[in-house]
């Protein structure tokens, strides 16, 4: 930091909730990994993007060991391949809403 705190207003955020969607099994593996690494889910994820906006790694080799773990235990086989091309499945809630719909209808 220099005599003008020019890092403090640097890093200074103002940060918003979202209510992001997506795949179950990719944010356990993601809850994980934060835990893993003692940040919060938000955090975790900033870093990520900040990473990638410069295409610079954003893990080390243990901490990408640890997520083939973590994959490994959650079930998670989708890769980067997979990016944009996910088929979203029916859910519960998809369904309760579909048949109560249909009943409206007639």
């Amino acid at each position: 930091m220099d005599a003008n705190g020019e890092n403090i207003q640097k890093n200074l955020v103002t940060r918003v909730q979202t209510g992001v969607r997506m795949e179950q099994r990719l944010l356990k593996v993601l809850k994980a990994l934060a835990e893993y690494l003692d940040l919060s889910l938000g955090d975790l994820l900033e870093g990520v993007v900040l990473h990638a906006f410069e295409n610079k790694p954003a893990f080390g080799e243990e901490t990408l060991r640890r997520i083939v773990q973590l994959k490994d235990i959650y079930g998670l086989e989708l890769g980067a391949e997979d990016s944009h091309h996910m088929i979203e499945s029916h859910t519960r809630s998809d369904e309760h809403h579909d048949i109560h719909s249909k009943g409206e209808e007639g």
